[in-house]
């Protein structure tokens, strides 16, 4: 199995790896390589992959790594004031967020997809690489009982 243990900035790959954000946010993990070879990832720690990146084993083996479609809410506007209203609104609950200039996509969820729509805003459910902003402190928010330390206190209810 190739061991992929580093981050390169250049160089040819031999093959691509496409995953979705769960895996390319995991700095550990047995994957499949778009040719059907096994590897493993085997990345310091809050290692993210992002698009584009490329991954190399200790014997020199590139990897391009690429960004999975996966199911995602795309929330389209011209009207930056409610773009703006839907990201304060989905950040305050943690969730990782693709911005872009008209939109702004996260991955799919129906109780928030109602929170935007009560926003007046229209929400389409489609295929799509999904790429959010790394944020202020590097990680992406996973959600309730993620560690995380920043600027306000708050508690997280655990059921």
């Amino acid at each position: 199995m190739l061991k992929l243990t580093q981050r390169v900035d250049s160089g040819t790959a031999s093959t691509t790896l496409t995953l979705p954000l769960d895996q390319r946010i995991r700095s550990r993990v047995k994957v499949t390589l778009d040719d059907g070879s096994e590897a493993g990832l085997f990345l310091p720690r809050g290692s993210i992959l992002r698009d584009g990146d490329l991954v190399a084993s200790v014997d020199g083996v590139i990897v391009e790594v690429r960004a999975a479609s996966e199911t995602v809410s795309t929330v389209t506007s011209r009207d930056p004031h409610l773009l703006a209203r839907a990201c304060y609104h989905l950040g305050n609950r943690h969730v990782p967020l693709q911005i872009a200039p008209g939109f702004v996509r996260y991955q799919h969820d129906h109780v928030l997809d109602d929170m935007v729509r009560g926003l007046g805003l229209e929400v389409s459910v489609e295929l799509a690489a999904f790429e959010p902003e790394p944020g202020a402190y590097g990680d992406y928010g996973r959600g309730p009982g993620h560690g995380h330390q920043h600027g306000h206190a708050h508690e997280h209810h655990h059921h």
